[in-house]
């Protein structure tokens, strides 16, 4: 018997999580028989189980990149594949988490995060629910109404929902954007705990290079439109970062310098 053979289950855990190669992306401008270029031969590729920022200049094509990636958008040209797969549409496996969030409001909390499981039984279900409410915070608040909730909390029963739904990987445009300062600090904070718990794929789209710094294994910075993606950017420190270090602040001019912006 030869050992050296991979098993399936092997190959399949060696296949990343996403893969973009060539990816180009247009619209057409307001004068007929023009376009406007947005991407222009992106390529990117996440592991299974990495936290992988996306920053960029604003309007560069960050969120066009993650909505095709998603599978919302179609690509002008090139490849998206996720899981060894070319995407073909959203997929129920592959959750999108908005800046703006998604609750219903005539839901409780409970029934946010438990809105989908609808296949389980009502033991398993609640079970499920209580666990996610508790991993977020929100012990307590499981018969609250997101308007009896502030956005910070809101936000924490999105993440709730989309990790009830086990989901392979997790999309997130500027999710905390409308938040204030210090209530963004603790839900980035947040998300890593929960994040080193349950080591799903992340791929986080913000604008704020601290944000990508603090969060993520490896940063994907994107240059002015039309955007490529103009560098890699590894971050090794331990979580959780010390803005101050030589390490972190070298990290941050070098974000800045591929951005084609001047270090603040």
């Amino acid at each position: 018997m030869n050992n050296d053979i991979a098993s399936p289950s092997d190959l399949v855990a060696n296949v990343p999580a996403i893969v973009v190669r060539d990816l180009w992306s247009s619209y057409p401008g307001r004068t007929r028989g023009t376009t406007i270029d947005v991407l222009e031969g992106a390529e990117m590729e996440v592991s299974r189980g990495e936290f992988a920022c996306i920053v960029g200049p604003s309007g560069c094509g960050k969120t066009t990149l993650l909505n095709t990636i998603a599978g919302f958008l179609a690509a002008t040209r090139g490849e998206v594949l996720v899981e060894g797969r070319p995407v073909a549409g959203p997929d129920p496996k592959r959750i999108f988490i908005f800046q703006e969030g998604g609750v219903f409001p005539w839901l409780t909390v409970h029934d946010n995060v438990g809105f989908g499981l609808g296949g389980l039984g009502r033991g398993e279900r609640d079970s499920k629910i209580q666990h996610y409410i508790d991993m977020v915070g929100l012990t307590g608040f499981e018969s609250s109404y997101p308007r009896e909730l502030s956005g910070g909390m809101r936000q924490r029963v999105e993440i709730a929902r989309a990790l009830a739904a086990s989901p392979e990987i997790l999309y997130m445009d500027e999710p905390f954007g409308a938040l204030d300062y210090f209530t963004r600090y603790k839900m980035r904070a947040d998300l890593i705990r929960i994040w080193e718990v349950e080591r799903k794929t992340i791929l986080f789209v913000t604008h704020d290079i601290d944000e990508a710094l603090q969060l993520a294994d490896r940063i994907f910075v994107m240059n002015r439109r039309p955007a490529r993606v103009a560098t890699i950017v590894e971050v090794d420190a331990a979580r959780p970062r010390d803005l101050d270090s030589a390490e972190y602040l070298g990290l941050r001019h070098r974000i800045f310098a591929a951005m084609g912006m001047n270090h603040p």
